[in-house]
């Protein structure tokens, strides 16, 4: 289990919430990074954007695995389909 340490941070007047600095390290994160909120019953649970992407893309990874699609069984997908809809579009060979 993940280690618990009580860290504190104030909420300023203007709503802002500053994190202190080993968060934001421990976090990797950086400011203009976008974190998701969450509340469960009273607590608040912050994730940064980019862990929520990396998750998704690490699903899709598994769900192609399982259907035994490859890496490269994709690519030539979306190649066939880039080229049918230039062709659809513009009347021109993709």
């Amino acid at each position: 289990m993940a280690e618990k340490r009580a860290l504190r941070a104030t909420l300023r007047p203007k709503r802002q919430l500053t994190l202190p600095r080993e968060v934001c390290e421990a976090l990797g994160i950086q400011p203009g990074d976008v974190l998701d909120l969450e509340m469960e019953d009273s607590r608040l649970i912050a994730v940064p954007r980019k862990v929520r992407a990396l998750e998704a893309l690490r699903a899709i990874q598994e769900a192609f695995q399982r259907a035994g699609i490859t890496e490269e069984e994709l690519w030539d997908a979306g190649r066939r389909v880039r080229e049918r809809l230039v062709r659809e579009r513009y009347g021109l060979k993709g």
